[in-house]
């Protein structure tokens, strides 16, 4: 069998890295018209532990370990870390549900795939701190329609029991979770966070 295409057994927490780093900046690909996909991970090179905690989580799924490479947008240079997992039918699934036509969405099923571990991978994607001078946190959604976002603040609510709002944003919808919800986002995902992290929550 080649070595980048090949089955996975993935465990539960694989699972749910997986769902919340969907959720976040990872993307699946495929090159056999959908009957296999590899997950992309990747960050700039400062998020470095952050790309090796991956790496270390999924490494039975990686194709190689990650590496460096740079990136050009709007006439700037950046370094990029990253890895791909192998392609595979055990991540079909997730296609299926993330997917539609080649556009992320958010799956009609979130509330049921996303736990507190998914929250936490998700919130270090994608949240930040709102201002020195407030607790509110922001996760940054804009790449999804306003319904998926609205579907998000409903999983939120009902299966965490943390309330938050969608804000308009020039490049599209944000949640915005008060800081009255902190303790509660912060007993949620906090566990989970990885120190190189903390400066998005605490």
């Amino acid at each position: 069998m080649n070595h980048y295409f090949k089955k996975l057994k993935l465990s539960r927490r694989q699972r749910e890295i997986i769902v919340g780093t969907l959720l976040g900046d990872a993307h699946l690909e495929t090159l056999t018209h959908g009957h296999t996909y590899r997950l992309r991970i990747a960050h700039s090179e400062s998020q470095k532990e952050y790309i090796d905690w991956f790496y270390s989580e999924l490494e039975n799924c990686a194709a190689s370990p990650p590496h460096y490479k740079t990136i050009v947008v709007r006439d700037k240079k950046y370094g990029c870390y990253w890895f791909d997992t192998v392609y595979s039918g055990s991540l079909r699934f997730y296609a299926h549900q993330f997917y539609d036509n080649k556009i992320k969405k958010v799956p009609q099923s979130i509330t049921r795939l996303l736990t507190p571990l998914g929250l936490a991978v998700w919130y270090m994607d994608d949240g930040s701190i709102k201002s020195h001078q407030t607790k509110g946190r922001i996760i940054n959604t804009q790449g999804f329609m306003k319904q998926d976002v609205s579907r998000l603040i409903e999983c939120l609510a009902k299966k965490f029991s943390i309330q938050s709002q969608l804000r308009r944003q020039k490049e599209g919808w944000q949640i915005f979770i008060p800081s009255a919800m902190h303790g509660l986002l912060q007993k949620t995902i906090g566990p989970y966070i990885l120190p190189s992290m903390r400066y998005k929550l605490d």
